[in-house]
């Protein structure tokens, strides 16, 4: 039996769950771990189910989705978090991604679109609407710790990996290219995130394509 992606999700509208969830059926390497109307419900669920994926609304009642996702980072849940959205605001992108978010995916994509993103994420590769990726590069690249994260010194395989995150490769093919395991990629990412004081690897890839790194 093949391994499923269990999925939690998060989101007010009764409507938008349901029709997501079929749309992960569809995909059949999805599975429902469970479902959640609001942020703290979410939390909680979260914790319980350690779901691998989940997808999070932004604009919920109560507790919004930043807050939402700022608390389960804060909790240690390492989950693939996605933010699934009808927001395309740039400010609100921006602090999604800030606070941890592994894509953020407008809720009006084509549903084919939407799978292949989820499924990116899944694999560790960058999980943005398209039409949004130019909007992150220009507010990343105008922030003033731009010049700051310039002179950090990253070694040479921090960099290599760096720059292989700004191409979308996952951490799997980043260990094959390297020769090293899967394991050793997660650490120097770790390792870079923190010199660089990015919260996730979406955030620090789009930054380094912004940057000429890539």
């Amino acid at each position: 039996m093949t391994d499923t992606t269990r999925v939690l999700i998060i989101d007010d509208h009764p409507l938008f769950r349901r029709g997501l969830s079929q749309l992960l059926e569809l995909a059949h390497s999805f599975s429902l771990a469970g479902e959640a109307a609001s942020g703290q419900e979410g939390i909680e669920l979260a914790r319980q189910l350690d779901p691998d994926l989940i997808l999070l609304d932004l604009n919920m009642q109560g507790m919004s989705g930043v807050e939402t996702l700022s608390t389960l980072r804060d909790l240690g849940i390492e989950s693939r978090i996605i933010l699934v959205t009808v927001s395309n605001a740039p400010e609100d992108l921006v602090a999604a991604i800030r606070a941890g978010a592994d894509g953020y995916i407008l809720k009006d994509n084509e549903p084919d679109e939407m799978l292949a993103l989820i499924d990116a994420a899944m694999h560790g590769q960058t999980a943005i609407s398209p039409e949004l990726t130019s909007l992150l590069a220009t507010a990343l690249r105008e922030e003033r710790i731009v010049e700051q994260r310039s002179q950090v010194a990253l070694t040479e395989r921090e960099a290599t990996i760096l720059k292989q995150l700004a191409a979308g490769l996952s951490n799997k093919l980043i260990a094959r290219e390297l020769d090293i395991m899967e394991g050793t990629v997660k650490v120097h990412i770790r390792n870079l995130l923190k010199k660089l004081k990015f919260r996730s690897r979406v955030e620090a890839a789009v930054w380094a394509v912004a940057n000429g790194l890539s």
